[in-house]
């Protein structure tokens, strides 16, 4: 059996389980239920998951690949906050493309608290991955804190994102919402570059309303600069 059809085989088989999970509780159902229901045998269910509570979650070690290999083949010189926006840009299109078994699993995990605790830990997978490939990729001189909140921020992006959309059945466009919020990542990295280069100026202005409308008129210009 080649690869794809292995893989195939082993969504199918999460598919059936969480429908399954959803029309009789999780808690009723077996794994030779979930088998009979798949048309396989028990051992080929547990030859794809390794427990119950992993039926749910077919995608992540596969996902959590193409993040490694993403991030691998980002050429030499590449931004290394680039090289992980994009990463993140194909975990979720990655997503996306199954929407029946990410719309099933957002229903599961809202009534299972076993299942809600081991996304948790899955979406944890991820940002340890990005968090340890800036900490290897970002300049020296970078505050040591960067490489965790930028992972934890990106993560954080992509879930509100995808979390939008599943909670909208599937009718929002989250792949525009994570573009718009990477954007925002990728000015304000550009504004703390062009910060912490620049020079300071400190000066005291007297509390006016004309000094207010002055100084909110400069934080204005300031923030339409490219």
């Amino acid at each position: 059996m080649t690869s794809r059809k292995i893989l195939d085989t082993k969504y199918r088989i999460s598919e059936t389980a969480m429908a399954l999970f959803l029309k009789d509780g999780y808690a009723n159902v077996t794994v030779e239920a979930v088998a009979e229901a798949s048309s396989v045998s028990r051992r080929t269910v547990f030859r794809h998951f390794e427990s119950k509570d992993e039926l749910v979650f077919p995608d992540h070690t596969e996902r959590l690949g193409l993040v490694e290999r993403c991030l691998a083949a980002a050429p030499p010189g590449t931004d290394p906050v680039d090289a992980v926006i994009t990463a993140t840009e194909e975990s979720l299109r990655e997503f996306i493309s199954r929407p029946e078994l990410v719309l099933r699993r957002y229903k599961l995990t809202r009534i299972v608290p076993e299942l809600r605790k081991r996304e948790v830990v899955e979406h944890e997978r991820y940002v340890a991955l990005t968090r340890s490939y800036l900490r290897d990729h970002l300049p020296p001189d970078a505050p040591p804190f960067q490489p965790m909140a930028l992972a934890a921020l990106i993560d954080a992006i992509h879930r509100s994102a995808l979390g939008n959309w599943v909670r909208e059945g599937g009718a929002t466009d989250p792949e525009a919402e994570l573009a718009a919020g990477m954007e925002w990542v990728r000015r304000m990295m550009t504004h703390q570059s062009a910060f912490s280069s620049a020079p300071l100026l400190l000066a005291l202005l007297p509390d006016t309303p004309q000094t207010r409308r002055m100084l909110t008129s400069l934080k204005d210009t300031a923030e339409e600069l490219p």
